[in-house]
């Protein structure tokens, strides 16, 4: 039974650990994983931010968007036209959601405070959980293996799995291209299938962006550990769109050759359903056995690196914020795997439509989420914050509000959401709405943005929040008389200085992630 003096004792030995010597406090709205970075934690360099895109866009998924958008009536140049636009679009959405970790070293989690509140920004971080749905007993057992493998992984470096992919992907090139004659195959000869063809274009751009939203929405979790300013300004801009094209290129030309090289009637539009197809095509040989076993483990590196990179590290960055006093990163990252067992998320890639209705259903709240973002920091805030006051949970604090309530941001999220359900309903349950509605739906990502983003700053004008335009740097040690000085900006740029010219190349490999 426990006592009360047992339960103390647990208490303080599942607290966060603090740095040694740590001036900052482990409470419920801060830990070593929370605080803006300090300079020795600012490791990545251009080619760590590379690194990155390198894991996020060539994957999986980039390998299947492209093929995906075929299935809704587009012809293969069409589709790699949306893939290019909603490439450079998330390049540049990267950049403009991940500017405040870039300049304040904060994340997502600790930023969502001041357009939500200290206690309501703990709803921006809930909702990003996925639904359920069902796995056959095969499947699940590859799951449960998957899992145990991705717990020995976290945190270990990534370029083994991204030199095996991009060889899995360049050998199913080869393959397929050589196979089928050197012809791309039939999808790049046929016309588009759909009489809407601007419409399909324009769902099939907002569904590239939406695939990759909710990693450019917490994007300051990462551009916080840069080590200069502006080094993943351009990596993000010019790596995000390259990888993700060039593998969504790939998919497609795959995809196209294996219709005719194994006749079949229907697009196989993921490689791991298409790898099984292929060794059945040639009698189970022992080469097709071991081509498509070097093959799979391309792919399984690849979903183990981006789980580790999109998910859990971000998932643990959010839990952190929810209890700093008993989560942190690592912590996080090892509940994901509870969590992620407990929700089954995996068949919502099961098929095409499924694919597009989930990442569609994923916008109607990200995309409101990154429109008032944008409005708050650049245009309301002027990009100015005062961050001791995102660690205090109180009054005191100009981002209290009411109560720990930012009205205005939930009221600019409804009023950015609300004309997208009808449309997200109908799709995920068949009901029939007007085909107006269904329009909107299809431009989630783009209207849910712009709509928020125009919906804050109406609001925020008539209702101005307190303490604009103030700003002052994290006190590590409480000595406020720092920021009356009137020099911390200077040292602040002088720091920024330095650590641009102190950049080394071994701070700047591509396996180089964050200390976590």
């Amino acid at each position: 039974m426990f006592t009360k003096e047992k339960l103390s004792y647990w208490a303080k030995r599942l607290k966060v650990p603090a740095d040694e010597d740590a001036r900052y406090k482990t409470d419920i709205w801060c830990n070593r994983d929370l605080i803006p970075i300090p300079k020795e934690r600012r490791t990545w360099g251009i080619w760590g931010y590379c690194g990155y895109w390198t894991v996020s866009g060539s994957c999986v998924s980039a390998w299947t968007i492209g093929s995906t958008m075929l299935s809704y009536g587009l012809n293969a140049q069409q589709a790699m036209a949306c893939i290019a636009v909603g490439g450079v679009i998330t390049g540049l959405l990267a950049i403009g959601c991940g500017w405040m970790g870039e300049v304040h070293h904060i994340g997502f989690t600790v930023s969502s405070r001041f357009s939500y509140g200290m206690r309501g920004a703990y709803i921006p971080v809930i909702i990003r959980y996925l639904p359920t749905s069902q796995l056959a007993k095969n499947d699940f057992i590859g799951f449960i293996i998957a899992l145990i493998l991705f717990g020995f992984l976290m945190q270990k470096p990534f370029i083994a799995s991204f030199t095996t992919f991009v060889g899995t992907m360049f050998g199913m090139l080869i393959w397929a291209v050589h196979a089928n004659g050197g012809s791309a195959g039939p999808l790049f000869k046929s016309a588009a299938t759909t009489d809407n063809v601007g419409w399909a274009i324009m769902y099939g751009i907002t569904a590239m962006i939406g695939s990759w939203g909710a990693g450019c929405l917490g994007q300051s979790d990462w551009t916080r550990y840069a080590n200069r300013r502006g080094a993943p300004t351009l990596s993000q801009l010019i790596f995000a769109p390259i990888f993700i094209t060039i593998t969504a290129l790939i998919g497609v030309v795959v995809t196209s050759c294996t219709v005719e090289i194994l006749g079949l009637e229907t697009i196989i539009w993921n490689p791991i359903d298409l790898l099984p197809v292929i060794q059945q095509f040639y009698g189970n040989s022992s080469g097709a056995r071991a081509a498509v076993f070097f093959a799979s483990i391309g792919l399984v590196l690849s979903q183990l690196a981006i789980t580790v990179v999109l998910n859990s590290v971000s998932c643990g960055m959010d839990m952190a914020g929810l209890a700093p006093r008993w989560l942190n990163i690592r912590r996080g990252g090892y509940l994901m795997i509870i969590v992620g067992v407990l929700v089954q998320p995996w068949t919502l890639v099961a098929t095409a439509q499924r694919f597009l209705t989930v990442l569609s259903g994923f916008r109607v709240f990200m995309a409101p989420m990154t429109g008032v973002m944008l409005a708050d920091y650049f245009v309301v805030r002027q990009r100015k914050l005062k961050l001791n006051d995102l660690y205090r949970g109180d009054s005191t604090s100009i981002y209290w509000y009411n109560r720990g309530f930012n009205w205005r941001g939930f009221s600019a999220f409804g009023l950015g959401s609300v004309f997208l359900f009808p449309g997200f309903i109908a799709a995920g349950g068949g009901y029939s709405i007007p085909i107006a509605w269904l329009r909107l739906f299809n431009l989630t990502f783009i209207l849910g943005t712009v709509f928020s983003f125009i919906a804050f700053l109406i609001i925020n004008y008539f209702f101005p929040p307190p303490g604009l335009g103030e700003e002052s740097p994290f006190y590590l040690d409480g000595a406020d008389d720092y920021a009356t000085k009137g020099d911390w900006k200077a040292e602040i740029g002088a720091k920024d200085e330095e650590s641009a010219s102190e950049e080394k190349a071994a701070e700047t490999e591509i396996s180089e992630f964050p200390v976590l």
